[in-house]
């Protein structure tokens, strides 16, 4: 009797030749020759000639028995082109084929794991070097995405796992030298977040990881850490604040507090890994409209979360799904309980920047703060979960020309807001209200109700913050005081000088 395993399955490739709709159809059991073959037939290719597949956007795909199927509407355009370089191809065709007789040769896998990291190391830095074609990176990275996953790691990804993956699935972004001067920076409060590029932030949350003894301590893939960013900016959307610069914003902003504080000779490897992360993917997929929208619309989110905290839950819901994706689980070397630990403290932490919570949170560290005890498991999580909410909130601590253009960031999404709720008959929040909401009132409002008394509580265990943090926020409340005065004076001005109607 025959068994589910013995089931052979079936794929369709439907590839655009010149205009023309080729249809490819091959079994699961077939060799990455031959399902090349069978491409580089339909596709009319010569010898001497090499196909490339990309998709709809223009992203290079692996050819490979485990491709992703598409439809006659959505093909696969060739592109035929001769190998007139083959010298750097065959070098490298020439390194797989010696690992190949490695693995051949060798019973154990585990005596040859560290030869055979050491040699995808060095091609991965050829291939960044000497800038491959794309055709050869996206040959080159499929081979070594097939070595590392199934050979290295153990791990083969399902046919059927649901992924979030960014639009460029090979990690293209350049690498960037920092200098020594933007490496202290990013330990400081003052950085300037506003004069770096996508890439150029990509690459700084990359080096806070190894900075901090990540990438060492959960034996992080350099490839899986690239591919996580580019997903986790995929995943950001275009909003006027809730953005990817925003989630640079904070992630710098925690590996600030780590130094100033010194949290790593107070806390776990695993706490500064949820801290960091946490940070990193605390408003993925923000839709720029808050919770009260969510709940008074009913949305989507507002039902499947029964209105309590649906963004925030859905960051973490985000969040976990492109953690869910061996091809981008910077945890996944991890054992099983010490990754159930960081995703319970992601969650706790994401779910603790929902503003509707920030009384309770702020009460419980208060009553506690005085008598700190670093071994109480209660004592760490409100730290922690003050952590979060400073380095969401406090783009104020940063200089004026840094911290004034996020205000007028958000306020922009707030008016957005205010006039959807508007022209939806929806309850419109009064400080979103471009009516009625000012500049100055509104941050002042902010800063002294919010931030100073959270800063005046972490001061309490951490003195240094005292100086970089608390005094800009009272200078900046204080400069915003200014402001409003400014503009009470120019109303009454405005005022004195408006048409009265005359009495007759």
């Amino acid at each position: 009797m025959g068994t589910a395993s013995s089931t052979v399955h079936t794929k369709a490739i439907h590839l655009d030749v010149e205009g023309k709709i080729q249809k490819v159809i091959f079994s699961h059991l077939s060799s990455p020759s031959d399902v090349r073959e069978a491409l580089s037939v339909a596709a009319g290719a010569l010898r001497g000639e090499v196909v490339t597949l990309v998709d709809q956007v223009g992203n290079p795909v692996g050819i490979n028995p485990k491709m992703p199927a598409n439809s006659e509407s959505f093909p696969y355009k060739v592109i035929v082109v001769t190998d007139e370089e083959p010298g750097q191809e065959k070098h490298l065709q020439n390194v797989f084929v010696e690992i190949a007789q490695h693995l051949s040769r060798v019973l154990g896998i585990n005596d040859f794991k560290e030869e055979l990291s050491a040699k995808l190391d060095v091609l991965e830095r050829r291939m960044d070097a000497d800038r491959l074609r794309a055709t050869e990176i996206a040959r080159c990275t499929e081979d070594i995405k097939k070595l590392r996953l199934g050979y290295v790691c153990g791990c083969v990804t399902p046919a059927s796992s649901k992924r979030l993956t960014p639009r460029r699935d090979i990690p293209t972004y350049p690498k960037y030298t920092l200098s020594e001067e933007t490496i202290e920076a990013l330990k400081q409060p003052t950085f300037d977040i506003w004069q770096w590029a996508p890439n150029e932030m990509l690459s700084c949350i990359e080096y806070m990881y190894h900075d901090l003894g990540l990438v060492q301590e959960f034996n992080i893939n350099s490839i899986t850490l690239k591919r996580w960013l580019l997903c986790i900016q995929e995943n950001y959307r275009d909003n006027p604040f809730h953005n990817f610069r925003h989630c640079f914003c904070v992630t710098q902003m925690m590996h600030g507090m780590i130094h100033l504080c010194n949290l790593k000779d107070l806390l776990s490897m695993a706490d500064i890994a949820v801290l960091m992360t946490a940070a990193v993917c605390h408003d993925l997929d923000h839709p720029g409209y808050n919770n009260t929208y969510q709940i008074n619309a009913h949305t989507e989110l507002a039902i499947r979360y029964n209105n309590i905290s649906p963004l925030e839950n859905h960051h973490c819901a985000v969040a976990f799904q492109i953690l869910s994706n061996p091809e981008s689980n910077i945890f996944g070397n991890t054992d099983t309980e010490l990754f159930r630990q960081i995703r319970e403290g992601m969650i706790e932490l994401i779910l603790a920047t929902d503003m509707a919570i920030h009384g309770g949170i702020m009460q419980e560290f208060t009553q506690c703060v005085d008598n700190f005890d670093y071994e109480n498991r209660d004592h760490l999580r409100s730290l922690k979960q003050m952590l979060i909410k400073c380095c969401d909130i406090s783009n104020e601590v940063r200089p004026m020309e840094v911290s004034e253009p996020w205000v007028d960031c958000l306020l922009q999404e707030y008016f957005m807001q205010s006039e959807r709720e508007k022209s939806e008959g929806l309850p419109v929040s009064t400080f979103m209200d471009r009516d009625i909401v000012t500049k100055p009132k509104i941050q002042i409002g902010f800063i002294q109700l919010i931030l100073i008394p959270m800063f005046e509580a972490m001061v309490k265990l951490f003195t240094q913050l005292n100086e970089v943090m608390l005094q800009p926020l009272r200078e900046s409340r204080d400069r915003y005081e200014e402001l409003k005065q400014s503009e009470d004076a120019m109303n009454e001005v405005m005022t004195d000088f408006s048409p009265r109607t005359r009495v007759a």
